[in-house]
């Protein structure tokens, strides 16, 4: 097999398995891993804290697979461990199901060598030598497997510089972007997470030679996680402490403030949660922020504007997406021309909003409750990068109209109450303005996101983004009852993209 290799000493057995977590945490659906060495040499080892991790079980039982010749697991990662020691031919793959597994989950292959050239080229072969008294792990491949390992072994550097190399690693969540959170854990501190987020890939052009990314104003390195956390905390937001970075490589290692989510243990919204982030939102609309934030000695973010070039693209996605699943076909020259007449000029309305800075995704998934903590302190706010100067009034339909979450319209009516009167007990407030800006904004987040949904499931293959559809059109509605969306009501109407439609 060709392609780069990067070798790790391995001193004892401790390693070999810290080997095998750092492993778990790069493996996909689809990954093959193979598991060269001689009797003894610490595949085993290897295999069994690979497994453990995935299914965050340090005392799960793991047996040799050598008689049964595969052992499955119903891990975070559905994993097939293969021992191919005893097979006669490498056509008995097929009978071991292995294509199968790959289709299921990723699969582990120990005496791989005797699968003679059926494993896939995009195999990610893991060598154990002896070295001294202990092992050299020998790591080869090409593409996406190997790839994604030697980043997570270059986390593992990461924590050893940071003095918490011998942390036990855990996967924690991801997003709908390329970044990943794990929750990292050391005898006698308290957890901290893992934050892996590489730099931005930009994609093709879309518009006027430009990619998506750099039209919507994505943010494309962690640097802009990192100025965004010190401005806010400095402007009295619980966010994130920032213990080590690693800005090149696009590694924090942070603060966890929290498990308990923004809503109640049946995953109904709390009423009295809302009105408080609608709160602190208020006081940070309350507030002048500024748009060149330090990032580092000697180095600078600058929050990019949601112009109306961001707000078009992004409204766009329905066009580009969701029109044509419900449609069967392409959005004609006319819908497209209709659709973007109709929202100019509802753009051109924004032009006397109060505009700040916005968090852009300020909705369930990235608020943490804390309860034990009083006023502001009690919401930790996380996944800000993307943060933009625009309409304060975004944010707050962000919230009101959560889009995981199903939110009746007296939740949503409490949340903008609690917000408008905030804003008046702080100081003059154009409520009219705040909300025909609020109209606006929901029915351009809610068409957006009904574009984003479908791309995720036809161009990502996550089809359980489309159970939020309804909902999502439901929050469309009720964006274009104000009178100032009339229009653009009669519009989308008239091409039935506020139906209910089963896709």
């Amino acid at each position: 097999m060709t392609g780069p290799v990067l070798e790790r000493l391995l001193a004892d057995e401790t390693q070999t398995s810290r080997l095998g977590e750092d492993l778990a945490l790069s493996l996909r659906a689809g990954d093959v891993l193979a598991l060269k060495g001689d009797l003894g040499a610490g595949k085993s080892t290897l295999a069994r804290a690979l497994i453990r991790a995935l299914a965050d079980d340090a005392g799960l039982d793991v047996p040799s697979p050598t008689f049964t010749l595969v052992q499955s697991y119903d891990t975070r990662i559905p994993v097939h461990h293969f021992d191919l020691y005893r097979l006669s031919s490498a056509a008995e793959l097929d009978e071991l199901g292995f294509d199968e597994a790959l289709t299921q989950g990723a699969a582990l292959v120990e005496w791989p060598e005797r699968a003679e050239g059926y494993l896939p080229k995009t195999t990610l072969s893991i060598e154990l030598v002896q070295h001294g008294e202990g092992r050299l792990a020998r790591l080869s491949g090409q593409g996406p497997a190997f790839d994604r390992a030697a980043r997570s072994l270059a986390m593992r550097g990461f924590l050893e510089t940071a003095g918490w190399g011998e942390a036990r690693r855990r996967h924690f969540i991801g997003d709908a972007s390329a970044r990943s959170y794990e929750i990292v854990t050391l005898a006698g501190q308290e957890p901290r997470v893992l934050m892996n987020s590489p730099r931005l890939v930009l994609g093709p052009s879309v518009r006027d030679g430009k990619p998506y990314a750099v039209i919507a104003h994505t943010a494309q390195s962690v640097s802009a996680f990192v100025a965004i956390d010190r401005a806010l905390k400095a402007g009295g937001v619980s966010v994130p402490e920032i213990h080590a970075e690693d800005q090149d490589q696009g590694f924090l290692l942070i603060e966890h403030l929290g498990s308990e989510g923004f809503l109640g243990r049946d995953g109904e919204p709390v009423a009295e949660r809302y009105t408080a982030a609608a709160e602190l939102l208020a006081m940070m609309h309350g507030k002048t922020w500024p748009r060149r934030l330090q990032a580092g000695p000697g180095s600078f973010h600058e929050v990019p504007p949601f112009d109306r070039d961001a707000m078009m693209i992004e409204a766009d996605l329905l066009v580009d997406w969701y029109v044509p699943a419900i449609s069967g076909q392409p959005p004609s020259d006319a819908l497209r021309a209709g659709y973007a007449r109709e929202w100019n000029a509802l753009f051109d309305r924004l032009n006397s909003s109060e505009y700040t800075l916005m968090l852009r995704d300020f909705h369930s998934p990235n608020i943490i409750w804390r309860g034990d903590r009083t006023g502001h302190d009690r919401l930790g706010i996380v996944d800000f990068q993307d943060a933009l100067i625009g309409p304060s009034a975004y944010d707050v339909a962000s919230l009101a109209m959560d889009a995981r979450v199903t939110i009746a319209p007296e939740i949503e009516k409490r949340t903008l109450d609690a917000y408008v009167a905030a804003r008046h007990a702080a100081g003059a407030f154009n409520e009219a303005s705040f909300l025909e800006a609020y109209a606006i904004m929901a029915a351009q987040r809610n068409s957006k996101i009904l574009g984003i949904f479908v791309r995720l499931e036809k161009r990502d293959g996550k089809p359980y983004y489309l159970k939020h559809l309804p909902r999502i059109r439901d929050y469309l509605r009720r964006a274009l009852s104000h009178p100032a969306l009339a229009s653009l009501r009669v519009f989308y109407e008239a091409h039935g993209l506020l139906e209910e439609r089963t896709l």
